[in-house]
């Protein structure tokens, strides 16, 4: 784990602007009809709507989707009682973590008030702002009395994240941790260290997963807690024990099959660790410094299954893992309250999703190949994305349920789909092409399979069912590396090119280009020797009907494939060029950029091919071209050549296809500022139009211009490259492209693919 300095930790939320979160509008705001629609007199109509209804709020404004995070500042995460306003960065962080996992926005509020009766009361008085209250860092006891009356005063979710939070990961990871080594919950002896407001609220959770009450010894600062003991206040007496000779940790410990510490560093022992019966379950959950390091428990008892909350070790118990999802869920179905029946729906998903194969993303992320369910892994890690699916519909599922929901949800699948384009993990978009691929899956040729990342995408896109992967490659090389990255090649063929099996074909293959390419020199002895690389292999196969499509790119050059696809595939008999097109998708809308990656400075008649090429791909995605065709100069303003190409690109485009919205040579502020270019502009064929689709005027701008949007937003998807204009599907991927964006361009090859058998069909009936 990287070590955090002061000067570094300081200069991070100093930097820049102050803080770590801010509040962006969400609706247009730039004309006075924007304004006068977001305020006066626009905003009048829907606060009376909600004054008849106060529901209403939900539909008009941000309630549903706003959580406050309310503290004192009087146990402010191990550092104590450093008041309200000390504790504000803590908070700022809890409202980045609820936005960046969850979706949802928050207001951090710091409230200067020790008393639990004036606390409330101030809560109270705020709560109609919000959807729900997330409490943190408010000591015990007075946190108990806080939550129990807020939760019976208030219509909205309430939780104290410091006492659930904890409880309902730890309880997931006891519950696996359990199943793991084959015990029985209502037989095991549990330790509790520590008996604050975390320590009380995971034991009732522990105990409504099956724990005895009879078999739970909780300890606080002055050991184990007796029932002869005075001064208890009424949670630590509900779990005072009447076992007798039993005061110390060491004693408590001793035979005991789970230790659960939520106290102080260093409290547990190597020998006590020892002293535990067989199989030991330690979490050992005090931050920074653990109640045992993971190195001295696994020393002393190699058959320990350990947690502790740091992120270096198996098994981090993180509340990150539960209470955005769980405020999410409870949110999307507008719940009263978050009961019992949510928490435990909470624990159950993320102890199911622990057993479900682990996520590409989530092995690169933690640089392991086979995470897979055992002691080193019951816990699901935090920046699993399948968590948001899971664990919010679970919630959201178990509110409805239990009667706090105001709003039904019945088509889980589509809910689950919002939420993974929530958070980008997914778009409509790309969920729209999974679905059409799955619904059409074709043969497709992995070129690079010894690579990790086009190994794994195969693996990925036949079992999202996709397509049916041919690996192309050493058959031995493959399988090796598939069994290293825990890859289930089951049902997947692979062509290993340069084995003697494979002659026939590569002679057959070869006598094929020999004659189609026998104008241009080819000897049937240099189309042979062509076959025994992957990308002439490959595109063959396409090229015979052996295989739909084809993928390659990550080892190869794009000029080497450019050359290659030329000779076997050829471009469109209606086009001299082919292209490439990369989709991108922002919160300001789906665009398409073209030519990304063929054409290096294109001459006017490859302009006027690549829009053409770029406005049909549009329609392939289902939308209506509305292109821009894009330079450094405005309607003439430059009568340099790099401008004069665009403009009479623009005029063919113009003569030649008069139903495409098209225009230009304009600059991209021009192109994507309605109001501006119309304004400037009001001749312009795309005036009242929105454009969509951008086409620069040379490879430089077209790639410079889609890559930094893509390294300075990381809420832009880019989907590409897109190969336009071919005979067949074939595509290249972008060096550097991760398992997903392969599957992406897979997905559309696919697609393609099963379109041109549609056409061909079509085309034999006549």
């Amino acid at each position: 784990m990287v070590k955090i300095s002061k000067e570094a930790a300081l200069e991070y939320h100093e930097q820049g602007r102050p803080g770590k979160i801010e509040v962006k509008p969400t609706k247009a705001y730039r004309t006075q009809t924007d304004l006068s629609l977001a305020y006066s007199p626009g905003v009048a109509f829907p606060c009376l709507e909600i004054q008849e209804n106060p529901d209403d709020a939900y539909r008009y404004t941000d309630k549903g989707n706003l959580v406050a995070v309310i503290s004192n500042g009087t146990a402010v995460l191990g550092l104590g009682d450093i008041g309200a306003v000390s504790g504000k960065p803590v908070m700022e962080g809890k409202g980045l973590l609820f936005k960046i996992y969850g979706g949802i926005d928050v207001f951090d509020i710091e409230v200067n008030e020790k008393d639990p009766e004036k606390f409330c009361e101030a809560v109270e008085r705020i709560a109609p702002t919000f959807g729900g209250i997330n409490l943190e860092d408010i000591k015990a006891p007075e946190c108990f009395y806080i939550e129990e009356r807020l939760k019976r005063t208030l219509d909205i979710p309430v939780m104290h994240d410091d006492q659930h939070g904890t409880a309902i990961i730890s309880a997931a990871g006891l519950k696996n941790a359990l199943e793991v080594i084959g015990k029985d919950i209502k037989k095991v002896r549990l330790v509790v260290n520590g008996a604050g407001a975390a320590a009380i609220s995971c034991t009732k959770l522990y105990m409504a997963l099956g724990v005895q009450k009879e078999n739970i010894l909780m300890l606080d600062s002055k050991g184990v807690i007796t029932s002869d003991r005075e001064g208890l206040n009424d949670q630590k007496r509900f779990f005072a024990t009447d076992r007798k000779g039993v005061h110390t940790l060491a004693e408590a410990v001793k035979d005991a099959d789970v230790f659960v510490g939520l106290s102080k560093g260093n409290v547990l022992t190597k020998d006590m660790v020892r002293s535990m019966a067989k199989d030991p379950i330690i979490f050992a959950l005090a931050n920074p410094v653990p109640e045992i390091s993971y190195e001295d428990a696994m020393d002393a008892r190699p058959d320990v299954l350990m947690s502790t909350g740091r992120t270096d070790y198996p098994n981090q118990i993180n509340n990150v893992i539960g209470f955005p999802y769980i405020f999410r869920g409870a949110l999307d179905v507008h719940a009263k309250a978050i009961n019992e029946e949510m928490k435990m729906a909470a624990v159950m998903a993320i102890a199911d999703l622990a057993k479900q194969p682990v996520p590409d993303v989530v092995n690169d992320v933690y640089k392991v190949n086979n995470l897979t369910f055992g002691r080193d892994y019951f816990i699901p890690k935090p920046v699993d994305p399948r968590l948001i699916t899971e664990v919010s519909a679970a919630v959201a599922k178990a509110a409805i349920d239990s009667g706090v929901a105001r709003k039904n949800i019945t088509d889980w699948e589509e809910y689950k789909n919002s939420l993974s384009v929530l958070l980008g993990q997914e778009t409509k978009l790309t969920q729209k092409l999974y679905a059409t691929a799955s619904a059409h899956p074709q043969r497709v040729v992995f070129a690079e399979a010894i690579h990790p990342t086009m190994l794994k995408a195969a693996v990925q896109a036949k079992a999202e069912g996709i397509c049916q992967p041919i690996l192309l490659g050493n058959d031995e090389v493959i399988e090796k590396m598939a069994k290293k990255l825990d890859l289930n090649l089951e049902g997947i063929d692979i062509v290993n090119l340069r084995h003697p099996s494979e002659q026939e074909r590569r002679e057959r293959y070869a006598r094929i280009l020999t004659e189609k390419r026998a104008r241009d020199g080819y000897t049937f002895q240099e189309a042979n020797d062509k076959m025994f690389e992957r990308n002439y292999f490959g595109m063959m196969m396409v090229e015979t009907g052996d295989a739909d499509a084809f993928i390659t790119g990550l080892y190869t050059k794009y000029s080497n494939t450019i050359k290659v696809v030329n000779e076997v595939i050829g471009i469109r008999k209606e086009f001299k060029h082919f292209a490439a097109m990369h989709i991108i998708n922002s919160s300001k809308g789906t665009f398409y950029i073209a030519d990304t990656l063929v054409n290096e400075n294109p001459d006017t008649d490859a302009l006027v091919d690549i829009a053409k090429l770029a406005a049909t791909s549009v329609r392939f995605f289902n939308e209506k071209p509305v292109v821009s065709m894009i330079s450094h100069s405005n309607f003439g303003s430059s009568q340099s050549d790099g401008a004069w190409k665009v403009r009479h690109a623009v005029e063919r485009l113009h003569e030649l296809y008069p139903d495409i919205p098209i225009d230009g040579e304009m600059q991209v502020t021009f192109a994507l500022d309605n109001e501006l270019r119309d304004e400037q502009y009001p001749f312009t064929r795309l005036k009242g139009k929105t454009v969509n689709t951008l086409v620069f005027p040379n490879l430089t701008s077209a790639r410079s211009s889609y890559k930094m949007l893509q390294m300075l937003n990381s809420d832009v998807e880019i989907i590409g490259p897109i190969q336009v204009g071919l005979n067949k599907p074939i595509h290249f991927i972008d060096f550097g492209a991760s398992v997903r964006d392969v599957v992406n361009i897979v997905s559309i090859a696919v697609i393609d693919a099963y379109v041109n058998k549609v056409k061909q069909v079509m085309a034999s009936r006549g």
